[in-house]
């Protein structure tokens, strides 16, 4: 089961201001290597992702093993927040939020470009 504020069913966030969500810098890269993430209560993947010359490649920790096969996701391009501060997810050091959304058994599906875009391209 999901937490409850990722939950198609949960009502929605209190209102923002569009300054704050200005303040998000979420890009388009292309996931370069990834590998599952072994030692975390929840099964993840680690992630590259290339964001292109002016952001260069990051690194991701994602949840995302009930949907995709490490190999598979060589060479998708996925839309991530990279302007958070990095974390310490285990063994690794996850630089950017990779951005999905769960479905009805809550596992989750990346969100990424519908056609292929320049690594970098800044969310619109």
């Amino acid at each position: 089961m999901t937490h409850m504020a990722f939950e198609a069913s949960a009502p929605p966030a209190p209102e923002t201001e569009f300054d704050t969500f200005l303040k998000l810098d979420i890009r388009v890269g292309t996931v370069r290597s990834a590998a599952p993430l072994d030692g975390l209560r929840k099964p993840s993947m680690k992630l590259v992702i290339d964001f292109g010359e002016g952001v260069g490649e990051r690194k991701s920790v994602a949840q995302i093993t009930e949907r995709y096969v490490h190999d598979d996701l060589i060479g998708r391009q996925v839309m991530a927040v990279i302007n958070f501060p990095a974390r310490q997810i285990g063994s690794f050091r996850s630089e950017v939020l990779t951005l999905g959304a769960a479905d009805d058994a809550g596992a989750i599906c990346l969100v990424g470009p519908d056609d292929a875009l320049p690594n970098g391209a800044r969310l619109a």
